[in-house]
């Protein structure tokens, strides 16, 4: 397991399957009580690394387009609070 906030994250798992099931790519294994679990293939070490971790060789925490989808969710949620300070009679701050 390589996903950094996964609680089994540097465990290593006994691969029971690999198939791809609701449009996703996932691994199959047996938890400590011997129950069938399943996890996303890109979670694991199984999946081939994407050209951006090939790339980046492990010098950033963030992909690009999530922090782009980071910027968009801030400015919605400052426009949302400025639209609500305004209904109130009261000026935004400003965030320069």
């Amino acid at each position: 397991m390589i996903h950094p906030f996964h609680p089994l994250c540097g465990r290593e798992l006994a691969l029971v399957d690999r198939r791809n099931t609701w449009g996703e790519d996932r691994v199959y294994y047996h938890d400590e009580t011997g129950r069938l679990r399943r996890l996303p293939a890109a979670w694991t070490s199984v999946a081939a690394r994407s050209p951006f971790e090939v790339l980046s060789a492990g010098r950033s925490h963030f992909r690009f387009d999530d922090l782009l989808q980071l910027v968009a969710l801030i400015a919605r949620q400052r426009e949302v609070q400025e639209g609500a300070a305004s209904r109130k009679g009261k000026r935004p701050v400003s965030r320069k």
